[in-house]
């Protein structure tokens, strides 16, 4: 840019801003500036209108900018005019708004203010200063980057000052929480600056000073936070000179405590400065010299001095406690300068307060003193705590005793004796004060927490390990005497402590000491067992489970040290004064050995396996020690050492098993009751030592071979062991006898059970009566111990009746005592194995264990429990008659000898006939009976299963009885009854065939009552149920079934069949398949009788299936016939399924024909299209015959029956159709199509025609024998047969099913179908020599094969377009036959929608034909069809033709009917606007030329018809311009302006007629009509031309006729009308102030003075100004906008009032009223001037016009709400 480009632009003024000049683009904060320039000042107004009430919502300060920036004065007021004084007066105002705005700016309000002042004031140009400094705070946002976007800073020269508004804003601290937002910019901005600038120069710092002062002097706390934060950043950053940071320091100070919130802030940022600029002269004197000269000030109050002292005095003790001697420098160097006496005395009065304090230590508050000495107990160094301790043993009474001992435990807690040895005397003081009487003896919690804290100082520890081994040996000795500790010892060790010395030996010695001393202190308590077999913990009494766990403790700790002298010297005193007597030793040895794996840990202490492992060795030691006898008596049945050490041989940890074994191998070759065990586990010893579970299957072994030997001797000495092992668990403790269990888990027999039941039963007991008590180790052993319940023990079931009862005990104990674990009732129940249960001998017990069983599954609650007990059933053999006995009735359940006795009674029951009836047995035990059913019916292990038919059938028959209603329904008992006979006849017999009668017997299956139980039920599942049941028994039994066939296979019929799921229809394959067979088979040939009463049968069964098959679902009824007709054979029974079906088919229904047709496929011979032939023949002809007869006898009363007949002969002829294959159908037609009868043919074609009208798929088989028909039908259409002369009716059938074939099939086929287009060309060729229905027939035909056909259609097009077009074109015929103009027009439309870009030689006749052919069914209905094909071909050639195409044959077509033009110009016009309205911009573009020239000839329509009549000339004309309309909305302004222009001119020339201008205003009106505000971007032009036309018209000035012709008037008072309403509408759509000053000047007295022109009489005169005219002057009142030009027009209009006419009086007066309601309160101004007219009106010589006045002036009164009657 030039320089003088530069100085022009810093001189240019906002207000020649080219924006503001510009209309495509205005700028604005919530809109895009294109679509802002649609925005006009009224919307603009109350968009800002609206923000400044939520504003006010919010602050109602805003209120004082309502009035100069937000009224109806700022909305006219236009800056760029006004005066200096007014725009800084504006600018004022605007700048203070946007100050109070910017708090708010991110709120929607506070934009839709902006956005306002944007609009009407220009900020963005006017006020960037005061903008930018509202937005500055939010320049984050996005909001403000859109202010920014708005503003013109462009050149690189352009500044504004952005620190200025802050400054700004320090003067209205009205609201601080305005402030805040405008504050935190401020703060986070300067010190942003600050923190990135390299080096601050001198003259930054300058600037931001004076800023910095005002802020420290600020009363707005968020002002004095942002100084604060600025200074100390330029504390950090630059250095300042002393006398710069001492007047700030000096002025922080001074200004501190005005702001008591910001305090705490000033002093650090006070500190902040002072730590980094470090001033040398600052603080030596400043405190001192405001305190003298605060002192000595003459007026100064006595009271003052003394309160400042006081508060002077904690400050200066402080002073004096961190910095004593820079203070008494300070002091010192004053001294020396101070001379005036005064001064010396205030100076002294300063010393005091910093020395002992003088008269103020009174003053010193208590609490102070308290809370000094507490903070200093805290303190780092030893030296001030030692201080502080003493003060608190001074001042103690002061304290409570909490208080004192939380705070002394604290210096215990916080004590580093190890590395500060001053903590001692600390501590020694803290412990004398702790331990004084008065402060323990209040509160015994106190005391308690005093030695909980205090004990680990009273115990002497060391952290040198190694001088346990120093001790002396001379002190071993001692350590076996019972006595207290020497001495000399206790001399030695003080000598030691006196002296400093290390005295780790003593104390080692005094803790070996002291545990000999407890050792010898530890006494057993009374209580305590010594003499029992086993110490067991569970037994214990609290004091001996204490003593035996310090036992333990004692054992463990001596133990632990045992490589040392000493520590094996308290070992063995240890085991001289508690365990002297060996088997108390080896009984204590068992409890460490065995005590790990309890799971109730009785003691409460821990045996570690490290522990136990020490334990094991330890006694393998002492055992090795020991004399044989007393081995032998340790070894022995009575001492539990042996049991203990095979526990541990079991163990999961090795090093526990290897020891064990050491253990025993001590113990081998001593005699005694467990030797066998012994030596039989020893040699095994490192088997045991690498696998845990190999001792458990060892003894197995052993005890094994003890059942196999066969010396009694040596038996005995086995089971003697045995019983000894097992005779340890009613002694020892439980989790003892849990280890034993699973060491013995593999040792069955039953010695083994019977030795150990006592147990079951006592445990059992306890679980009973104390279930809290019972212990898991004993919950365990119980479980093991019932795995004694098995195949090897289950002989003393029989025995020992106690065994049974205790096992069945525990079946019934239910209780479960710990979660995770079974209850002992699913573990009794799941050693009922298939082994154990067969292992028992006696029928007795098992009876009694089902019987238990089944007891169990009724009444238990849980379904765990009836889950095993039905797995337990599944898993055991049972003997069918044990079942049989359970499940009698309750009093049939005697114990019976033999199966022979219940053979034998259960004949005599069923001779004696006396069953009890359903209701005399009680629901629990057909809840019962239910149960063992349920587990009957998948039963496999089942002996002797027929032993249950009988009960089966007895069960079956009960429940067929009548029911109590309580009892509910047993169907479910049926069908439960029903599975259990189905599964055993399938398990007598696998293969279905018969069953031995030795086996069972015939007469015992019932199967009539399976038939009953059929009858009597109702629920389909039983029906299922039973007919399986029956088709197995028609194998087994097949004379028992037979006998019930009928019964059967009727029910199946009446029930089942009917049902559509695959379960009944596989029940229904299965009957069919098995009854059948059985029935066939008793047919063996050998006698006729047998074979015809079988032959009945099945007649009888197909029948059953016949008539049940119209139920039986539709996808079901061919699988089912098709299983029976196998199953029967087809080649024997075929024919009676067919005959029957269509027996069926005639007398009852036609559901089944279908099904008939494919039974005939899937088995039938396939010859019967001849006969289908002659039977549909013979039919036809009987039918034409009847018809023949009905027509001769109409008259006469035979009539009637002839007519019946008829109908039921068309209703055979429909079903002998609907038996008809397609295969076959076909072919029977082409036959018929052959016949010599008329009649025939033509049925023949209506049943072809119904069957394509079928929505089917049809094979490609079939589509071929349809599509050689087509020939036929052909020739048919071409009357060109050889000895068949065709009527047209025919014809006509023949070119409709052509058409339906075509549709069907030619889309895939088209080839075929190419002759049939020729041939109805052809036809419609012929034209008039043709019959009427066989053409209409023709040109549907040539539709539909046209569409399909598409591009094959394209030859024909020559040979079919003109001939149609003349078919069309004889209107005449149209009219008279509808039908055949539909068929006309269907043809064209459908040639037209899929040939449209080949049918161009043929458009302009086609278009032609359209518009001839709207005219006509006009005349017929809108609503008719012809008029829809109509529209819709109308559309088609519309939207689918290309301009090029259609445009030409459109200027031609016009040329053709502008001559005869009634009626057509509109059809024709509406093809042209739809096809316009289709095109894209591009071809509108280029085709606008084409469309120009048109449309100019188009319009001077009205000029070449000036005498016609002139509705019906506007109504043409109309048509043409909404035409003209559909291009203008699709041109820019670019295009549309120079075609107004050109039409313009067209109009205006000299040579044009006059005709011309009603013609374009009309069109200018709809054009303004339609653009609205965007029309007047070009209605400037027509201003002078309206304005010199309405006075040209006007017959008040001149008497000349504007028109040369007769209706010279009605052609005036339409040119009038037009341009009325064009102005109008540019005056209601003026939004861009198009009526400027001149424009609205040249048109107002034209328009006012149309009141005078009366043209065309009184009617068209009062129409004409009240529905055109008043209008029009109230709108152009609204559009100039400007009271400048408001009073001409009024006081004009006012005018008026005073002429001659009344009329003319009388339209001023209504235009006046109209002129107030558009102005409304802004016509008040014009009030003044009117009333003068008014009050003349009021008393007018015309009445109406005087009433008029009247009611005029009230209308007013209620517009302006203002009262006039005074005025008159």
């Amino acid at each position: 840019m030039t320089s003088l480009a530069q100085q022009l632009q810093r001189l240019a003024l906002p207000q020649s801003d080219p924006s503001l000049l510009s209309r495509d683009e205005v700028a604005s904060l919530l809109f895009d500036p294109k679509e802002a320039a649609t925005i006009d000042r009224d919307t603009a107004f109350a968009i800002g209108c609206t923000g400044l009430e939520e504003l006010l919502g919010i602050d109602p300060s805003f209120e004082r900018f309502e009035a100069p920036l937000f009224s109806q004065l700022a909305k006219t007021l236009e800056r760029s005019v006004q005066t200096k004084a007014v725009n800084k007066q504006l600018d004022e105002n605007i700048s203070l708004f946007l100050i109070h705005l910017s708090p708010y700016f991110l709120l929607k309000p506070a934009q839709k203010c902006l956005e306002w002042l944007i609009h009407r004031f220009h900020i963005h140009l006017y006020n960037q200063d005061s903008l930018i400094a509202c937005v500055l705070p939010y320049h984050e946002t996005r909001i403000f980057v859109r202010v920014i976007q708005l503003l013109k800073i462009n050149n690189s020269k352009h500044k504004w000052f952005w620190l200025l508004p802050i400054k700004v804003f320090a003067e209205y601290p009205g609201s601080s929480a305005q402030m805040r937002v405008l504050l935190t910019f401020y703060a986070s901005t300067i010190v942003s600056a600050l923190v990135t600038a390299e080096d601050l120069s001198d003259n930054i710092v300058a600037k931001l000073f004076p800023y910095v002062q005002k802020g420290l002097k600020s009363s707005l706390p968020d002002y004095r936070a942002a100084t604060y934060m600025i200074i100390c950043q330029i504390s950090v950053k630059v250095t300042m000179e002393d006398t710069f940071v001492n007047s700030l320091a000096s002025q922080i100070i001074k200004t501190l405590t005005r702001i008591p919130s910001l305090i705490k802030d000033g002093l650090g940022c006070l500190t902040v400065l002072l730590q980094r600029q470090k001033p040398e002269s600052l603080g030596k004197n400043l405190l001192f010299e405001e305190y003298i000269s605060y002192s000595s000030q003459e007026e100064i109050d006595s009271n003052k001095v003394s309160l400042l002292n006081e508060q002077f005095l904690p400050l200066i003790r402080l002073v004096e406690n961190r910095y004593p001697k820079t203070l008494d420098a300070v002091l010192e160097e004053r001294l020396k300068e101070i001379t005036d006496l005064k001064k010396q005395e205030l100076f002294h009065q300063f010393i005091s307060l910093s020395a002992s304090g003088g008269k103020y230590q009174e003053s010193i508050d208590e609490s102070f003193i308290k809370e000094a000495i507490l903070t200093r107990l805290g303190d780092d160094s030893i030296d001030v705590v030692l201080s502080a301790i003493s003060a608190f043993e001074i001042f103690k009474q002061q304290f409570s005793s909490e208080v004192t001992v939380s705070n002394l435990l604290n210096l215990f807690q916080r004590a580093e004796l190890s590395k500060k040895r001053g903590w001692y005397s600390v501590l020694e003081i803290a412990a004398d004060i702790l331990i004084k009487a008065e402060i323990l003896s209040e509160n015994d919690q106190l005391s308690n927490q005093v030695v909980v804290h205090l004990l680990p100082f009273m115990v002497i520890n060391s952290d040198d390990m190694e001088s346990a081994e120093e001790i002396p040996s001379e002190w071993n000795f001692e350590l076996m005497m019972d006595r207290g500790i020497p001495l000399e010892l206790w001399a030695h060790y003080v000598e030691e402590l006196k002296t400093a010395q290390r005295t780790a030996v003593e104390d080692s010695v005094l803790l070996v000491f002291s545990l000999k001393n407890f050792i010898h202190a530890l006494k057993a308590p009374k209580s305590f067992p010594k003499d029992n077999t086993w110490w067991n913990p569970e037994q214990l009494n609290e004091d001996s489970r204490d003593y035996l766990c310090l036992l333990i403790g004692l054992f463990e700790m001596v133990l632990s040290g045992a490589d040392t002298v000493h520590f094996r010297v308290l070992m063995k005193l240890f085991m001289k004064v508690h365990l002297e007597d060996v088997f108390q030793l080896f009984k204590f040895f068992s409890v460490l050995w065995t005590y790990g794996s309890s799971l109730s840990n009785p003691l409460n202490c821990r045996v570690t396996t490290v522990l136990q492992t020490q334990a094991l060795y330890v006694g393998c030691a002492t055992l090795s020690s020991q004399k044989a006898q007393c081995r032998h008596q340790l070894a022995s049945a009575s001492s539990p050492v042996v049991t203990s050490l095979l526990i541990n041989l079991g163990s999961p940890i090795k090093e526990v098993r290897r020891a064990a074994i050491h253990c025993l191998q001590a113990l081998s070759g001593v005699a005694s009751q467990f030797h066998l065990v012994i030596d039989h586990v020893v040699p095994k010893a490192e088997e045991i030592t690498s696998d845990a579970t190999y001792v458990a299957q060892d003894l197995a072994t052993l005890f094994e071979e003890l059942q196999r030997e066969k010396k009694l001797k040596s038996h005995q000495k086995l089971s003697e062991t045995l019983k000894n092992l097992l005779y340890c668990v009613y002694s020892c403790p439980s989790y003892i006898a849990k280890d034993l269990m699973k060491v013995l888990q593999e040792v069955n027999s039953e010695m083994v059970l019977s030795q150990l039941l006592p147990m079951i039963e006592q445990l059992l007991e306890k679980m009973q009566k104390e279930p809290t008590v019972v212990l898991k180790d004993e919950l365990i052993a119980l479980h093991l111990i019932l795995g004694k319940y098995n195949e090897h023990s289950a002989s003393l079931l029989h025995k020992d009746p106690k065994s049974l009862d205790i096992f069945i005990k525990a079946v019934h104990t239910t209780k479960e005592l710990c979660t995770g674990m079974p209850t002992v009732q699913i573990t009794a129940l799941e050693k009922i194995t298939k082994p154990f249960f067969a292992a028992i001998s006696d029928e007795k017990v098992q009876q009694k264990l089902l019987c238990t069983l089944f007891d169990l599954l009724v009444n238990c609650k849980n379904s765990h429990c009836a889950q095993t007990v039905s797995s337990v059933f599944k898993g055991i053999s049972v003997n069918a008659e044990q079942v049989r006995i359970e499940l009698e009735p309750p009093d049939k359940t005697k114990s019976l000898g033999t199966i022979q006795q219940t053979r034998r009674q259960k004949m005599q029951q069923k001779k004696s006939q006396d069953l009890e009836s359903v209701q005399e047995v009680g629901g629990s035990y057909w809840q019962r009976t239910t149960l063992i059913l349920e587990l009957l019916q998948h039963k496999k292990k089942l002996k002797s299963p027929q032993i249950l038919i009988p009960t089966l059938f007895n069960l079956l028959s009960r429940c067929l009885e009548p029911l109590p209603p309580e009892q509910g329904s047993m169907e479910y008992t049926k069908q439960l009854i029903l599975s259990c006979l189905l599964n055993i006849c399938q398990k007598l017999s696998p293969d279905g065939g018969k069953i031995p009668k030795d086996v069972l017997d015939e007469e015992k299956f019932n199967v009539e009552l399976i038939v009953q139980c059929i009858r009597v039920s109702e629920m389909p599942q039983t029906h299922h149920h039973a007919l399986l049941l029956l088709g197995t028994v028609a194998g087994i039994f097949p004379d028992k079934v037979l006998h019930n066939i009928m019964s059967i296979f009727t029910f199946m019929g009446a029930n089942v069949m009917r049902l559509d799921d695959t379960y009944s229809f596989q029940v229904i394959n299965k009957t069919v398949k098995m009854v059948i067979p059985a029935l066939m088979q008793s047919d063996g040939g050998t006698s006729a009788e047998v074979t015809r009463s079988v032959e009945d049968i099945v007649v009888k069964i197909i029948n059953v299936f016949v008539d049940a098959l119209p139920h039986v679902p539709e996808h079901r009824r061919l699988p089912v016939l098709v299983q029976l007709v196998d199953t029967l054979g087809a080649e024997r029974f075929l024919w009676v399924l067919l005959l029957l079906l269509f027996e069926q088919y005639v007398t009852k229904t036609a559901l089944v024909a279908a099904f008939g047709e494919k039974v005939v496929e899937s088995g039938g011979p396939k010859v019967l299209t001849g006969l289908e032939q002659r039977l549909l023949e013979m039919v036809l002809g009987y039918i034409n015959a009847v018809a023949q007869s009905m027509e001769r006898n109409a008259d006469k009363l035979t009539g009637k029956f002839w007519r019946a007949l008829l109908s039921k002969a068309y209703d055979m002829l429909d079903k002998v159709n609907g038996l008809l294959p397609t295969e076959t159908f076909i072919p029977v037609i082409r036959g018929l199509l052959e016949n010599p009868l008329p009649s025939v043919r033509r049925k023949a074609l209506d049943l072809l025609n119904n069957k394509l009208q079928q929505k089917t798929s049809w094979k490609k088989k079939i589509v071929s024998h349809f599509l050689e028909l087509v020939p036929v039908l052909v020739a048919m259409v071409k009357h060109k047969r050889k000895t068949l002369e065709e009527q047209p009716i025919n014809r006509q059938t023949a070119l409709y099913t052509l058409k339906l074939l075509c549709k069907n099939f030619g889309a895939e086929n088209p080839e075929p179908f190419v002759p049939v287009l020729n041939t109805a060309v052809r036809l419609i060729a012929l034209g008039t020599k043709e019959e009427k229905n066989v053409l209409g027939g023709a040109l549907l035909c040539v539709a539909e094969v046209v569409s399909t056909l598409e591009a094959l259609a394209i030859p024909q097009l020559p040979s079919l377009m003109p001939p149609l077009l003349t078919a069309i074109r004889s209107t005449c015929d149209l009219v008279s036959g509808e039908v055949y103009l539909l068929s006309a027009l269907a043809a064209l439309q459908k040639v037209v929608e899929t040939l449209p870009h080949f049918i161009s030689p043929y458009l302009e006749g086609v278009l032609l034909q359209v518009i001839h052919l709207e005219k006509i069914t006009s005349e017929i209905g809108p609503a008719s069809q012809a008029n829809v094909h109509l529209t819709s071909l109308k559309k088609t050639l519309a939207t689918t033709l290309s301009p090029r195409v259609l445009l030409p044959a459109i200027n031609k077509t016009y040329k053709q009917i502008e001559k005869n033009w009634k009626n057509l110009m509109g059809p024709f016009m509406s093809i042209l606007r739809e096809h316009i309205g289709v095109m894209r911009k591009e071809e509108v573009a280029s085709d606008q030329p084409q469309l120009t020239t048109f449309f100019l000839e188009a319009l001077d329509f009205r000029a070449q018809h000036s005498e016609n009549d002139l509705e019906e000339i506007g109504k043409t004309e109309n048509y043409i311009i909404d035409c003209l309309m559909a291009m203008v909305v699709k041109l820019s302004e670019v295009t549309f302006r120079p075609l107004f222009f050109k039409l313009f001119d067209w109009a205006k020339t000299e040579d044009a007629p006059k005709d011309r201008l009603l013609t374009f205003y009309n069109l200018a009106d709809c054009i303004a009509e339609k653009l609205k505000g965007l029309f007047t971007l070009f209605a400037g032009h027509l201003v002078k031309p309206f304005a010199d036309t309405l006075n040209q018209v006007n017959i008040s000035k001149t008497d000349e006729a504007f028109f040369d012709s007769e209706n010279d008037p009605e052609k005036c008072c339409l040119l009038l009308q037009f341009i009325l309403n064009c102005l109008y509408k540019i005056f209601l759509f003026d939004t861009q102030h198009f009526l400027s000053k001149e424009r609205a000047e040249a048109l107002m007295m034209p328009l006012v003075d149309q009141l005078e022109n009366r043209l065309g009489g009184e009617e068209k005169f009062q129409e004409r100004v009240t529905k055109h005219l008043i209008p029009c002057l109230a709108q152009f009142s609204v559009a100039m906008a400007d009271d400048s030009l408001w009073k001409p027009l009024n006081y004009q209009i006012l005018l008026k009032m005073r002429d001659s006419s009344p009329k003319v009086r009388f339209a001023a007066l209504i235009t006046v009223l109209a002129l107030a309601e558009k102005l409304r309160e802004n016509y008040i101004v014009l009030l003044p001037e009117s009333i003068p007219f008014l009050a003349e009106l009021m008393e007018d010589e015309c009445e109406e016009v005087e009433r008029q006045c009247q009611k005029t002036v009230q209308q007013l009164e209620t517009v302006l709400g203002e009262p006039l009657q005074s005025y008159f």
